[in-house]
């Protein structure tokens, strides 16, 4: 892929100009709970901005845009998803979480369910979360390759060093302040590129019509759109990273504005990258598909709008793989490393924190380039079943109805069903991994619950 200095500069000065942002933002950090959670004070646009600039990153653009590439329309469904996934966050689970006053999920569920659930839900939810940090950096590494002409490793390095520039130093602050100025920049350029390639689309197809059905939501299938539509609900409201800018939250009320908030940033966002796909899929039906987004900004946008858009882009994949390695790097650091390593001073705690996030980049990086040609959706929505198979009902369970499961059941369900999820897909299973995970957890929770109304039921009558 050519691209002129012009482009190359304006990119460039997009991606410098959020990047100091954020690393402005960063000066104020001096704690681990500053890190990770800005020292509970954030309002609502920065916790809107923390989530939306995490979930609007290589899925949501470059992802978006390679499977209307070949699907059409319906790939719009991932953005639509994640929006209402997000609504629904604002709407049940933003206040009962932040009223806590906790910092990860994991911390959340060991105080219901015992020592044993905190750790295996961070490691599971670890394991979940960095698919989808795969799943970033996936055009992350095509992008820098295809414009710099270098190898994926050289790619990977210089990728890991941007998103440690977001990231590294400032924690969710740098991620919040960072995502508002990307959604900005994100906005603006994508909807005029997206009006241009829908004005566009007529003069290409005038001689040779779209396939059936490009136009349709439901091209994909219901089974497929519902499966994907519930693995986003689910994955989202039980991912540390989105959880995190809720506990950040000044207030529960600031925690629900701020996810209905993101919810209308994020829906919008498929819209133009799918008539991207649609348009490149017309103009250029040889390129690899994962393409289709930069192809489009660099030579049919113009300069100025594509370049800004590119840079956004860049920034959409550097901040999603930011916020989603800051999620596991708190998780990690906070569950499992600190009480292994008997880390009690802070100043290493933040030292231990940092390095985590900084390890899980790197691993991100490392297994992207395994699988170089791997569709990017299909790591998100497995990302979203895996972390949400194990831990979505005993999460439910544990914010709306405390004490209705017992710990032991609790771990021994999100070991059973996550185990039943991974099988399922490493089996290519007919049925999405989700709804297997979701059926096995609620096989073994139910009677439990049921058994202990029945003896609640008793206490009360004797």
């Amino acid at each position: 892929m050519e691209i002129s200095t012009a482009q190359l500069a304006l990119m460039l000065a997009t991606i410098a100009l959020v990047l100091a942002s954020g690393l402005y933002a960063a000066r104020s950090i001096r704690s681990a709970e500053g890190f990770s959670l800005n020292g509970r004070s954030a309002g609502a646009p920065l916790v809107a901005g923390t989530i939306a600039g995490t979930c609007v990153g290589g899925g949501a653009t470059v992802g978006t845009a390679q499977l209307a590439y070949s699907l059409g329309l319906s790939a719009w469904w991932f953005t639509l998803g994640t929006g209402i996934a997000l609504v629904v966050m604002g709407l049940f689970y933003a206040r009962p979480l932040r009223r806590t006053s906790l910092e990860t999920i994991p911390e959340f569920l060991g105080i219901r369910y015992g020592k044993s659930a905190s750790v295996f839900s961070s490691l599971v939810s670890s394991v979940g979360i960095f698919f989808s940090a795969v799943a970033s950096t996936l055009p992350g590494l095509h992008l820098i390759a295809a414009i710099f002409g270098v190898g994926h490793g050289a790619a990977a390095f210089a990728l890991v060093a941007l998103v440690a520039c977001y990231i590294f130093f400032g924690g969710i602050k740098s991620a919040g302040v960072g995502g508002i100025l990307k959604m900005i920049v994100l906005w603006l350029s994508l909807c005029l590129a997206g009006v241009a390639a829908w004005h566009g689309l007529p003069a290409l197809t005038a001689d040779a019509p779209l396939a059936p059905g490009t136009w349709s939501l439901g091209h994909a299938g219901a089974q497929s759109i519902a499966a994907g539509l519930l693995s986003l609900i689910v994955g989202v409201i039980s991912t540390q990273s989105y959880i995190q800018a809720i506990f950040s939250a000044a207030n529960p009320r600031t925690a629900t504005v701020g996810a209905f908030a993101a919810a209308l940033i994020v829906i919008p966002v498929g819209l133009p990258c799918s008539l991207i796909g649609i348009y490149m899929h017309a103009a250029a039906p040889d390129i690899a598909p994962i393409l289709a987004l930069p192809a489009y900004l660099f030579t049919h946008a113009g300069t100025l709008i594509g370049s800004i858009a590119m840079g956004g882009i860049a920034l959409s994949l550097v901040g999603s793989i930011g916020g989603l390695s800051l999620g596991i790097g708190t998780m990690l650091s906070h569950d499992v490393f600190a009480p292994l390593l008997a880390v009690k001073s802070e100043g290493r705690f933040l030292l231990l924190h940092r390095l985590t996030v900084l390890l899980v980049m790197a691993l991100a990086a490392l297994f992207a380039i395994f699988f170089i040609d791997s569709q990017v959706l299909v790591w998100n929505y497995l990302s979203m079943a895996l972390r949400g198979g194990g831990v979505f009902l005993p999460l439910t369970l544990a914010v709306f109805c405390p004490g209705r499961l017992s710990p032991r059941l609790a771990v021994i369900s999100m070991l059973l069903s996550t185990a039943a999820a991974v099988a399922a897909a490493a089996l290519k299973s007919a049925v999405h991994p989700l709804f297997i995970g979701l059926v096995v957890s609620a096989a073994l929770i139910l009677p439990g619950i049921c058994q202990k109304q029945k003896e609640h039921t008793g206490r009360n009558l004797s």
